[in-house]
């Protein structure tokens, strides 16, 4: 099922998400819907909090992305990207390892929008699957800044909480556009 991803403004977006202790079938079904929301909006990676619903719940898919590339590490040892895709991370943390890097995201709850954004090149990953089962692994690349992108959302901060001064002060007409639009939206409700 498709569901409506909710748009900056949205308080939902401000939400630090809560652990998720049990894989129930309520969660089977929203990672399953959120798979279909990312992709039916063409989105490398997709938080709970984005589609109205404050838990610690993510879902990545970054194999379409040619020209952006990701690593992964298993164990210490180099492993394809692919072997862990579609990825689910349940309570993630993350640890940065890499040194910083700047490069363009852009964010399904900010449509149209795109900026530079710092951030660790290489992390290291500890979380549950889409099963309940720990998985760790070490990320770089496009995997890596997407992983590090979606768990901001689940502590419910933005990616223009990272945007530098200059660049967050020149999308601020379209930032409060877009909030006012969300917030008339929800009064409507």
């Amino acid at each position: 099922m498709i569901l409506d991803i909710v748009k900056y403004g949205h308080p939902a977006l401000r939400q630090k998400g809560a652990k998720i202790e049990s894989i129930t079938p309520e969660i089977k079904q929203l990672i399953e819907s959120m798979f279909a929301t990312m992709k039916e909006n063409h989105g490398v990676g997709l938080a709970a909090q984005q589609v109205g619903v404050a838990k610690q719940l993510t879902v990545i898919d970054v194999r379409e992305i040619t020209d952006r590339p990701s690593t992964l590490e298993l164990d210490g040892q180099p492993a394809d990207v692919a072997s862990i895709m579609p990825l689910v991370l349940i309570n993630p943390v993350v640890t940065p390892v890499g040194a910083p890097a700047t490069a363009g995201e852009g964010c399904l709850s900010f449509p149209e929008m795109y900026a530079e954004i710092t951030r660790p090149v290489t992390v290291d990953v500890k979380a549950l699957d889409a099963k309940g089962k720990p998985i760790a692994f070490r990320c770089g690349g496009l995997l890596a800044r997407a992983i590090q992108h979606e768990t901001d959302h689940l502590n419910g901060i933005l990616f223009i909480d990272r945007m530098d001064k200059k660049t967050k002060e020149e999308l601020q007409p379209e930032l409060d556009e877009l909030q006012a639009a969300t917030k008339k939206s929800l009064a409507k409700k």
